[in-house]
């Protein structure tokens, strides 16, 4: 699959070469696929060389595709600073547009902050950033006059009243909110001839609607809203090339193996769990780390999750096994960006996995393992050097304490030392503000608490 980009890193990496002046891509997006994370950031590096110049052409378009880049830097890496670069690039490419000169290129501009904000808000679970993403849809909408902003405009809008509407919503809402995205992929693909871009901006508003589908379902345990976002994520891959196309493709067949475990989940039904553990290591069979770390890191939690589910549903201990070894090998590039929501979920879910391995098996000795492997990670770790690690551990040491005390129903002091570790680590992701780590701690606590509560009465 990716043999064109290792080709392309052959000539313009290893064998001392550097990438034209203004990248490898020419400003065209849909190319960006087939560069790597050190050639992209390249790639955006030249982008800002290009806009910058006295001499450019068209400097708004230039500033807009420089912040296109960027943003695609950040999704792949997890990247703040890649992601704030973007949002910047993208609002002084709205100034030189300019909203009454050239109106269409200024909504273009708006939607790409908006996409900038929401990409925030995924990778760091802050929903103020939604809000703002909305502002900008918005405004768009109503400047657009035509090109690829209009439908743009529409599917950001309809995917941040989605996710605003899922806490409440039922079934029926879910079903209205995901035939919202038909007019505006259907504008995307009415323009695929005149802008090569469209086509994959297409495929990637279907795994939008998909992933809508799929919250929404897990949410409900609704099979039908399930099997629904499969078989568009399903779709999303006809007509993709994989070989030009990868991350595409990466992308929309690993939405489909998570929507695939989820309606195993629900259904208890081992076979179809074990259909989507196939397809989710048949992903990352082709996918590389150095390609897309951040996507390496999804499919890897996605298969454990998968794995998760395939223990929980068989009562299999070595699928747990499995999934912490999954757990681990994303947390090894996730530990690179402490404040991704994605690394306090699959924190979270290992300690989990260790925890059901120790129950299933009754093996006490599992946790002892686990418990003194956590000691020596903080006994190596300075708190000062790399906080968020040390509260990390803290929340994952609390975890065995509280496994313990379930599968012995005996308190010889676990409750208290599980409560000082989850407090001393929601003391400090408070401090750094990250939002995802304080739930998990707050909801550990809470967890103590009520056990606490009941063990009383």
């Amino acid at each position: 699959m990716f043999e064109f980009g290792r080709e392309l890193k052959r000539l313009f990496g290893q064998d001392g070469l550097r990438p034209p002046h203004d990248g490898l891509t020419g400003g065209d997006s849909s190319l960006l696929e087939l560069l790597d994370l050190r050639l992209i950031t390249q790639e955006g590096k030249a982008a800002d060389i290009a806009a910058g110049r006295v001499g450019a052409k068209d400097k708004a378009q230039r500033r807009l595709e420089s912040a296109i880049v960027w943003r695609e830097v950040a999704r792949r890496s997890g990247d703040a600073a890649a992601l704030r670069k973007a949002a910047a690039t993208a609002e002084a490419a709205a100034e030189a547009f300019g909203r009454d000169r050239r109106p269409d290129g200024w909504a273009r501009a708006r939607c790409e902050q908006a996409f900038c904000a929401m990409l925030g808000a995924e990778l760091f679970g802050d929903e103020g950033l939604n809000a703002a993403a909305d502002v900008a849809f918005r405004e768009a909408r109503a400047a657009a006059r035509g090109g690829l902003a209009l439908p743009l405009a529409d599917i950001g809008i309809a995917a941040i009243e989605a996710r605003e509407r899922m806490v409440a919503g039922d079934a029926q809402a879910a079903r209205i909110a995901a035939a919202r995205f038909t007019v505006p992929i259907a504008g995307l693909e009415a323009l695929t001839r005149r802008c090569r871009a469209a086509r994959l901006l297409a495929v990637e508003a279907r795994l939008v609607q998909a992933d809508m589908l799929m919250g929404w379902g897990a949410r409900l345990r609704d099979e039908e809203l399930l099997a629904a976002a499969r078989d568009i994520a399903e779709r999303a891959t006809d007509g993709l090339d994989p070989a030009y196309e990868p991350l595409s493709w990466v992308r929309a067949a690993a939405l489909r193996g998570q929507a695939l475990a989820l309606l195993g989940e629900i259904s208890g039904e081992v076979e179809t769990l074990a259909e989507a553990v196939g397809a989710l290591a048949d992903v990352l069979n082709e996918l590389t780390r150095d390609h897309s770390p951040l996507d390496w890191a999804r499919v890897q939690t996605a298969l454990a999750q998968g794995l998760q589910a395939l223990g929980e549903a068989g009562a299999s201990e070595r699928a747990y096994e499995q999934a912490v070894t999954c757990y681990d090998r994303a947390a090894h590039v996730l530990k690179k960006a402490p404040g991704l929501s994605l690394r306090a979920f699959g924190a979270s879910n290992r300690a989990l996995c260790l925890a059901r391995s120790a129950e299933l098996s009754g093996d006490l000795t599992v946790l002892d393992a686990a418990e003194s492997a956590f000691k020596i990670e903080l006994s190596n770790l300075a708190a000062k050097r790399d906080p968020a690690a040390w509260a990390l551990i803290q929340v994952n040491l609390a975890r065995i304490y509280e496994a313990r005390l379930d599968i012995t129903g005996v308190d010889r002091g676990e409750r208290a030392a599980a409560a000082m570790a989850l407090n001393g680590a929601l003391d400090v992701f408070g401090e750094m503000g990250l939002r995802s780590l304080s739930i998990v701690a707050a909801d550990g606590l809470a967890r103590l608490t009520g056990g606490s509560a009941a063990a009383a009465g």
